[in-house]
């Protein structure tokens, strides 16, 4: 299971930012102003990142990618273009990090003897109060 290491500067230099005028309800600022931070981040051309990591990355962020494998994010969730920005940053690292990661593959176990007799006894039980249930045969 291999574990990868994020070269966090490397990557960070690879980021491109544009500020967007924000969407929403105006008023006497709103036009003036472009708080809403759209970031693009390459993985195809990423110097940070092996060919195994972009590999994982591009079928992991699969849904999220341009067709040329730009991934774009947006946020304009304060008023402060700074502020968006820096959200959008640890936003980005989250999602790289959650990519990365391989799950833990599973050991398939067997049923301990004791359990597999509690369950078969549980079943014999259902089944015998369900047939007193039926009307008795007098044949």
């Amino acid at each position: 299971m291999p574990v990868f290491k994020l070269n966090k500067a490397q990557i960070h230099r690879e980021l491109s930012f544009k500020a967007i005028r924000s969407s929403g309800a105006g008023g006497q600022h709103v036009n003036k102003v472009s708080s809403k931070v759209e970031l693009s981040f390459d993985v195809n051309a990423s110097q940070g990142f092996s060919e195994g990591e972009k590999e994982r990355l591009l079928i992991k962020l699969a849904p999220k990618l341009t067709k040329d494998g730009v991934l774009i994010i947006q946020c304009d969730e304060s008023r402060s273009q700074h502020k968006n920005k820096e959200i959008i940053i640890k936003r980005f690292f989250e999602l790289i990090k959650t990519a990365l990661e391989v799950p833990k593959k599973r050991k398939p176990t067997k049923p301990s003897k004791s359990s597999v007799e509690k369950r078969l006894k549980g079943k014999k039980k259902d089944s015998d109060k369900k047939a007193n249930r039926k009307k008795p045969d007098w044949d």
